[in-house]
């Protein structure tokens, strides 16, 4: 299963700066970048900051990539 992440696109969105978003999240701005690229997954106490933050879901993070099967 791949998941997308929208991380990226619901801060460019929300029209807050990514060094505040990050300063919220007790993070560094490389952190934050790693969420968006999906280097790393976003761990559920600050996922439920940052959706408060972008005013959404946390579910709005990611969508499940449906692949064909070969």
């Amino acid at each position: 299963m791949k998941l997308r992440c929208n991380i990226e696109e619901l801060i460019k969105n929300s029209g807050f700066r990514k060094d505040f978003i990050a300063d919220k999240l007790s993070i560094s701005t490389r952190q934050l970048r790693n969420y968006e690229i999906q280097k790393n997954y976003i761990p559920m106490d600050k996922a439920y900051i940052l959706a408060e933050l972008l005013n959404c879901s946390v579910a709005d993070f990611y969508e499940r990539i449906v692949e064909e099967e070969s």
